[in-house]
Parts: C-alpha cells; structure tokens; sequence
C-alpha cells in the first residue's frame, strides 16, 4: 500500500518538478502576463510571427483557418496579406518551406517549431526574456549571442527593431559581509565597484547596454512586440485554452447542481438501510 501512495504521488507532482527544472536558467527570466482576450495583442503578435519567424520557424501543429477564426481576422485578410506562401490553402498548416539541409547547413541545426513552445519551456517568460536579450558577439559565427541561452545558432531576428546591445561593465554599490551596502564613513555616499556580466546578473542590474540609435523601436515599443509574439506563441500552444476554460465553469456548476440531488438521494438510501 506505501508502494502505491509513493508512485501515485511521484505521478501527480512529476508535472510540477519538470516545469521546476525548466526554471533553472542563467539568468532570472522577466514574467509577463498572458491575456488571451486582448485579440489586438494577438493579432500584433500573429504579424510580427509571420513577418520575422515563419521563414526559419514553422507552426506545423496550427492552421491559418484556425488562427484567423480565433484572432477575428478576416479570411481574405488573411491570405493576402499573411500567407506568403502561394500554394498554401485557408485550411493549410502554417508551415515553411525550409529544408533540413538547408537549415543544418545554415544554423549548424533544424529550427524549432514553434507551436507548442512556450508550454515546452514551462511558459511565455523564458521566450519573453529570450527575444530581449541578444547582444552583440563577433567571436561567433553571427556575429551576435544571447544571455539565456549562450552560443545560440541563430541570428536576430528582430535587431533592426531593437538595435544592437552590447556588454558593458557598470559601477554600482559594494556589498558588506552582511549583504549591505558599504558606504563612505562621513557623506554616507555608496562606495562604487565595478562589476561585469555575472557579477551584475546576480546584483539584478542588466550588463547589456543599447547602442543608441541602432533600433527603429524604443525600448519600449520593443517590449510590447514581444510581449504580443509571446502572447500568441502562448495562444498556439493551446488554442483552445479560453474554450476549455469556458466550458469548465459550466460542467463545474452541473456538476455541483447535481451533487444536491445525489446527496438527498443518498440520505434516503441510509435511511432504508438503517
């Protein structure tokens, strides 16, 4: 019996400990809030995706029918001006035309799809602070890396939006053995030391620094086009999330309706046994 409650409760929480695991990142990942609701954010996000990814990066498992229903855009809308594909159908899956080859021989390896990616990573965070953090890296074959994921294969994508970062060094207060900030002892002024790339990530200051006047987008502008890619990113990985949702409440509220009715139809089968 020990047996059993031991392997029934390794199988409930093993869900839990893999999305735990996925948080073990080099540095901490920025959270943002999904709104499935907000068709606007989607629809951005949808246009950004076809614009910049879908030539490396496919969404195999969605089709253009289903994302133009559930986003509210118009088919014809749709075809004309976001499938670039001329043999791809309404009905299609949004994939590309990428071969293997080419892509091995490109990127040193296949492109993800894109699909279900944000649930794979146990949530849109790790893609949200993804896409946020190239920088600029000659020692690589692209000439750029990432801080969350070091000697990525790819490029970046959206650099003429975002500009270049580079990594620079800052000087920010000294730490005490106790954790506090030393400080001069008749001004009170911090004491400043200069830090460089981990030593800076783990204070929570960013060593990357934008090279201003290399982006089209302010900082700004460029947080809402991720947030809106990794807002509908999180939509294809489950499209049918607010639905399921939807319905839930009302099997949730049948169910509790009936309880009622089982439950004095148990009173009454104790009170003939009795």
């Amino acid at each position: 019996m020990n047996v059993k409650k031991m392997l029934l409760a390794v199988l409930i929480f093993l869900p839990s400990l893999a999305v735990a695991a996925g948080g073990d990142t080099p540095i901490p990942l920025d959270a943002m809030e999904p709104n499935l609701k907000d068709q606007a954010s989607l629809q951005r996000g949808a246009k950004t995706y076809l614009n910049y990814c879908m030539g490396c990066h496919s969404l195999k498992y969605q089709r253009y029918q289903r994302t133009a229903d559930d986003l509210g855009i118009p088919v014809d809308l749709m075809m004309e001006h976001m499938v670039f594909d001329s043999s791809a159908q309404i009905g299609s899956l949004m994939e590309n035309s990428m071969s293997v080859d080419n892509a091995k021989q490109w990127f040193g390896s296949v492109p993800p799809d894109l699909t279900m990616y944000t649930m794979l990573k146990g949530g849109p965070d790790y893609f949200y602070t993804y896409m946020r953090v190239f920088y600029e890296d000659k020692t690589r074959p692209l000439g750029v890396n990432n801080l969350l994921y070091e000697n990525v294969a790819m490029p970046h994508p959206l650099v003429e939006l975002q500009g270049i970062q580079r990594k620079v060094c800052k000087e920010i207060p000294k730490l005490a053995a106790n954790g506090g900030e030393m400080r001069t002892p008749l001004a009170g002024d911090p004491i400043l030391v200069e830090q460089c790339g981990d030593e800076l990530i783990q204070r929570g200051f960013s060593p990357l620094e934008l090279v201003e006047g290399t982006g089209a987008l302010t900082p700004e502008e460029y947080d809402q086009v991720i947030y809106d890619l990794a807002n509908f990113l999180h939509y294809t990985a489950d499209p049918s999330r607010l639905e399921r949702e939807r319905i839930g409440i009302y099997v949730l509220l049948f169910l509790a309706f009936f309880f009622v009715f089982t439950w004095l139809l148990g009173r009454e089968y104790t009170k003939e046994s009795h």
